[in-house]
């Protein structure tokens, strides 16, 4: 895919419809440019939609309750504050 853009005295550019398309970009989202070492710019949606990350940490051995959540946060408190009781 190819696509042309034209740089404004700003140095703003529009990213044409068919990249924002294949990139699903939306307004708001990020972008990163990264220069590889033979000069070619590549461009990157740093906005990842949460869905996309569904499934990147393994399913728990076992369900987890609220008391267990809620035991985690105390015990994590209670270290932060230094107190043991």
């Amino acid at each position: 895919m190819s696509a042309t853009s034209t740089i404004t005295s700003k140095g703003q550019t529009t990213i044409p419809k068919s990249i924002r398309d294949k990139l699903n970009l939306r307004e708001g989202d990020r972008l990163e440019f990264l220069v590889e070492e033979d000069g070619r710019v590549v461009l990157i949606a740093a906005t990842v939609p949460v869905d996309a990350l569904k499934g990147i940490l393994p399913a728990p051995k076992r369900p987890v309750t609220l008391e267990d959540m809620e035991s985690a946060v105390r015990g994590a408190a209670k270290r932060r504050s230094g107190s043991r009781r």
